[in-house]
């Protein structure tokens, strides 16, 4: 086989099958002092990845945000970091920046958006980050966003994005993460693609390798969240979670999911439940109430569109303190597919491997002992809603599941009468 120079990956999306055998752990000697990165957050929203980063050691030297309520966020908790506004008037990255983050805009690329894809006026903001890696390559980029921009027009958004970056030089690799995995109860998966110029990526993404923690569907013991705003296409469903908070709906609204409890009371989590499921502290983004004039609406967008804090630090530490990954059997990637959940191209071709959505398996506690502010009851509106919508349609939900939401409605109704 063929083995091109690493130092500047071949666009090729055929290549001959690789196999080799080996763990997908690592232990990182205790004597190898951890690196701390100078970091510069494009698109950085509330500021999750960067909090995160900013939790495992590294430093954050520049924060580019649009949005006047999550620029609010960053002055209040991120005062002493230059702040920009528009990406497309950013001239230069800092100097001596060693990280380039951007969880770029996904509405173009998100079921719950129009998916126009790569090309809407949205995510297609991505080419920015590559202008400015034009103007001054920097060591590491770390690229975050939904995992259905793998498969939208047969991975088109995937197809751009590592095509610019084999160009600029970078090896990279990439790989889907639940937030599950980290102990918080929110079933949320995204892609976290990273890029360097001279090290393996690899060694940061893939050497954590763990076993998801079993599920099942028990609406009498465990608490069962949906998302009340769906029910035709789609329930977006997690057991003893809620599902992946979003700054939309099908419905055209930022709002909270639904919860099934056990005890058979239908209720929506408050906002600062939410930000802590995101791994903020309660009460993050008030600023943004406070700062851009906007209701509480926009913060669950803020939340909703925010990188969780508790991956972005795992991330960090990888960064920090690297592992040594070990090649298992990989094969190559067919072209004119969807994207696989995990892929790489490190100087050989564009590769990929079965890994687990979970590089650790942190048990949290149960949804229902969360929870640490009064939730929400579902009103008839939205419970008549989506039961409606539901009965309406031909998905399949679990056993005694319509019919808890239609007891729901019943006693809801009942207490409005009385």
């Amino acid at each position: 086989m063929n083995r091109r120079s690493s130092r500047r990956p071949t666009s090729a999306r055929t290549q001959l099958r690789l196999v080799g055998r080996g763990p997908r752990t690592s232990e990182v000697p205790s004597d190898v002092p951890p690196r701390s990165l100078c970091v510069a957050g494009l698109f950085a929203g509330i500021g999750g990845l960067e909090l995160g980063l900013q939790r495992a050691g590294h430093r954050t030297k520049l924060l580019c945000e649009l949005d006047t309520g999550a620029r609010a966020v960053l002055d209040a908790r991120f005062p002493d970091v230059r702040k920009h506004d528009d990406i497309c008037s950013l001239r230069d990255l800092p100097p001596g920046t060693d990280l380039v983050t951007a969880g770029f805009p996904c509405q173009d690329l998100s079921q719950a958006g129009q998916t126009r894809g790569i090309g809407g006026d949205r995510s297609g903001l991505v080419a920015q980050v590559f202008r400015l890696l034009e103007r001054r390559r920097v060591p590491w980029v770390l690229l975050e966003n939904v995992p259905f921009m793998l498969q939208l027009s047969r991975g088109r958004a995937l197809d751009v994005i590592v095509d610019a970056l084999e160009r600029l030089g970078y090896k990279w690799a990439y790989r889907v993460v639940d937030t599950r995995a980290f102990g918080l109860p929110q079933r949320r998966e995204r892609v976290f693609l990273l890029a360097s110029l001279h090290a393996d990526p690899r060694d940061v993404l893939f050497v954590d390798e763990a076993e998801p923690l079993d599920e099942e569907v028990r609406l009498a013991e465990v608490a069962f969240g949906f998302y009340w705003t769906e029910g035709i296409r789609g329930l977006g469903a997690a057991v003893d979670s809620i599902p992946t908070l979003k700054g939309g709906s099908t419905i055209g609204i930022p709002s909270p999911p639904a919860i099934l409890m056990p005890d058979g009371r239908i209720v929506k989590p408050d906002l600062r439940d939410a930000e802590r499921m995101q791994g903020f502290e309660a009460d993050w983004t008030v600023p943004a109430e406070n700062g851009s004039g906007r209701g509480r609406g926009h913060r669950w967008k803020l939340v909703g569109n925010a990188v969780t804090v508790d991956v972005a630090e795992w991330l960090g530490n990888r960064l920090a303190r690297p592992g040594r990954f070990k090649q298992s059997e990989a094969g190559p990637i067919l072209p004119g597919r969807s994207w696989p959940r995990v892929a790489w191209n490190v100087g050989d071709g564009r590769f990929t491997m079965d890994l687990s959505r979970w590089p650790v398996a942190r048990r949290g506690v149960a949804l229902t002992k969360f929870l640490k502010f009064p939730p929400q009851m579902l009103s008839v509106k939205a419970t008549a809603g989506f039961l409606a919508r539901a009965e309406s349609g031909s998905l399949r939900f679990p056993a005694g599941f319509l019919e808890a939401v239609a007891a729901h409605l019943r006693r809801m109704q009942d207490s409005a009468a009385a």
